[in-house]
């Protein structure tokens, strides 16, 4: 009896210290990968390439301005309206830069525009809910700084394949602007119109667990790989996650800064200052060309 009480006694350690030990491999697992999951997760990165393609039309209110003409200025806006886009972000910060044009110019062609824009080059920080964007205005630099919009998006169960990702469909009823030009801010004495809306369409992934997407679009459960905004579609039509060389993500610094309704109220400015500059357009001897762009 007391050997197989003794005996007992030995299995019962040797049980005890086998449950203590595996359960310390465990924990010793679990802890291992939760650790490296962290660490992955801080140094998670992606490139994803946009293409952003915009339809517009031309009319041109003049017999002055001929057939060729017309098309010129319709190819010089395609290339315009034609972009690339990197988006470049981790699970935190991204920066949207576009990518530089090597169209060389056309000789004999028509300025039209008399405002150009610098191109592109959004920073958003998700953790601190802000974003900074570098942008010329008539020849002067400014640094846009504002809090990141959020988007009421409206989740749907639709799906469809992007690449090699599965996304979800979500939509937001976005108030169109009707002032004539998207940053212009109506005179007091115009007369107040009913809003009107248009809907934007965003097709994410979880599969990319970032809260991301292109130009200052984003707040959705996963990498936004397509948008549709009026007449303006924008596609990913690359993604690279983790990258062999990691990519400095640096928020733009030169400029004067302004918030975004301050830079607004500029616009408007520049452009009442302009339109009184150039009188009525319609005068003798002048030709109008109205472009339409999306909505």
């Amino acid at each position: 009896m007391r050997i197989l009480s003794l005996i007992r006694k030995v299995i019962n350690s040797l049980v005890t210290k086998y449950l203590i030990m595996n359960n310390l491999i465990k924990f010793i697992s679990v802890s291992l990968l939760f650790l490296c999951g962290n660490l992955h997760a801080q140094n998670f990165q992606g490139v994803a390439t946009y293409r952003s393609k915009t339809k517009f039309e031309v009319s041109v209110d003049s017999t002055s301005m001929n057939s060729p003409m017309q098309k010129q200025i319709e190819e010089m806006l395609k290339i315009q309206m034609d972009k690339t886009f990197k988006l470049t972000f981790d699970q935190v910060e991204s920066i949207y830069e576009e990518e530089e044009s090597l169209a060389p110019p056309q000789p004999g062609a028509v300025m039209f525009a008399e405002v150009s824009f610098g191109s592109d080059n959004l920073y958003k920080n998700l953790k601190l809910n802000r974003y900074t964007r570098a942008e010329e205005f008539l020849g002067q630099l400014f640094l846009v700084k504002d809090s990141i919009q959020k988007y009421d998006w409206q989740l749907t169960s639709e799906t469809k394949q992007v690449g090699s990702y599965l996304c979800f469909k979500a939509t937001y009823d976005h108030e169109i602007d009707l002032s004539g030009f998207g940053t212009f801010i109506p005179d007091e004495d115009e007369v107040e119109q009913e809003p009107q809306f248009r809907t934007i369409t965003a097709w994410y992934t979880p599969q990319i667990p970032v809260s991301n997407g292109p130009g200052e679009f984003g707040g959705l459960p996963g990498l936004i790989l397509e948008l549709q905004d009026g007449n303006t579609n924008i596609l990913c039509s690359q993604i690279v996650i983790n990258p062999s060389e990691r990519i400095a993500i640096k928020e733009p610094n030169k400029g004067k800064e302004v918030s975004q309704s301050e830079f607004e109220s500029i616009q408007h400015e520049k452009f009442k200052e302009m339109e009184e500059n150039r009188g009525r357009p319609g005068k003798d001897g002048e030709h109008t060309i109205t472009i339409k762009i999306g909505n």
